[in-house]
């Protein structure tokens, strides 16, 4: 009993030694968002798990703000690339005081999510969202790390008229705002690349059709040489078997929505060979490229599946975020906020720095085709 009575104090002490030793270390909240739920979560989880690998990066440095130990977590949430369900969760993440937030993946929850964001003064960077009007809002809170569809659409218009030699051309989007954004900026492009083209046909279908019968019979009987696709790859993929059941021989092109690893899955490995041409919105040089081949291995050993999108970008999102409270010696949004805005950041993508609006400065695109049912790289485009 004597001895019993000797050890309860010292439990105690060790108790109170522990809890002070973790209160010693802040806790840094940052939110993550995409959809890993519904007919991109591939893509969305895909995200999550370059988050994840950056959080884990980060602990394993010992990172210390202004001298003082932190620790980072991570906050996940889905949004279902739905707006409504994205304005939800980025109100919870608001409410949970996150030190800042990335994503999101899709331009249609990113927008309407970004007004949320800034009025809470919490930092905003998205990995994915390429629609052009998400940093032309005036809210200095939010940044990509990945070029607009102003670049990505026109440049995949002016390839498809210079390099492809499309002079008839149909056009196809998913009314989301991604998906008429790149369409109506793949036209924009195409024309002022070529005057002459013709749009044979501007179609649209939603996020979630199955069923393209009909808007490719009508498109068949305008002997198109390329189709365009505004969408993901959910239904690209399936749009494109589909053409090709009805004997659509034309060139098929999207943007980074259908540009993925599991497109020739989706469509069937004989449909995107030799047909497909997309752009992813990001690039690297071959200067960079080794740092790049590294993170996707160690990604590819970690989860045992290849990138599928931007998880390297996710990745660097939330190490240019970390840098930014680094070098504000805190992470407090109003503090690291003007930091961030005038960040240098190598990152396994390349050099992170945003111009007055947000977007990613001197934004590259690799250009891909696919052979052998596996995404292969043509080119990248500055």
């Amino acid at each position: 009993m004597q001895f019993k009575a000797q050890c309860i104090p010292l439990a105690i002490a060790l108790a109170f030694a522990s809890a002070g030793s973790a209160s010693a270390q802040e806790i840094i909240k940052i939110g993550h968002v995409g959809p890993v739920s519904g007919p991109s979560a591939h893509l969305g989880k895909d995200n999550e798990n370059g988050a994840n690998m950056a959080i884990e990066d980060l602990n394993a440095k010992g990172i210390k703000i202004d001298g003082k130990p932190v620790k980072f977590v991570l906050m996940l949430e889905d949004d279902g690339a739905d707006p409504k369900q994205g304005t939800a969760v980025a109100q919870k993440l608001v409410d949970a005081k996150v030190n800042g937030v990335i994503g999101h993946l899709n331009s249609g929850t990113s927008i309407p999510a970004s007004k949320i964001y800034y009025d809470a003064g919490i930092p905003q960077i998205s990995p994915a969202t390429t629609q052009t009007k998400y940093t032309q809002q005036g809210f200095k809170s939010a940044f990509r790390v990945v070029a607009n569809d102003a670049k990505l659409g026109g440049t995949l218009g002016a390839y498809a008229v210079g390099k492809l030699g499309a002079k008839k051309i149909a056009v196809i989007d998913d009314r989301t705002a991604y998906g008429q954004g790149v369409a109506n900026e793949f036209i924009k492009g195409a024309k002022k690349a070529l005057p002459g083209v013709q749009i044979v046909a501007k179609e649209f279908t939603t996020d979630k059709a199955t069923d393209f019968n009909a808007i490719l019979t009508s498109i068949r009987g305008k002997g198109p040489d390329l189709v365009f696709f505004g969408g993901m790859d959910s239904v690209g993929g399936p749009l494109l078997r589909q053409m090709k059941a009805l004997g659509i021989t034309a060139k098929y092109m999207g943007g980074d929505g259908v540009c993925t690893e599991a497109l020739p899955k989706l469509a069937g490995a004989a449909a995107v060979n030799g047909v497909v041409y997309c752009a992813e919105a990001g690039g690297v040089t071959p200067a960079e490229q080794k740092n790049l081949d590294d993170f996707v291995a160690r990604y590819k050993k970690k989860y045992n599946s290849d990138v599928q999108l931007y998880a390297p970008y996710v990745y660097d999102a939330v190490m240019t975020m970390a840098a930014a409270m680094q070098e504000a010696k805190s992470s407090q949004p109003a503090k690291y906020l003007p930091l961030l805005q005038k960040i240098n950041y190598q990152g396994v993508t390349g050099l992170i720095a945003f111009d007055q609006f947000g977007d990613i400065k001197d934004g590259a695109l690799t250009l891909f085709t696919y052979k052998d049912g596996k995404k292969t790289k043509v080119e990248v485009v500055k």
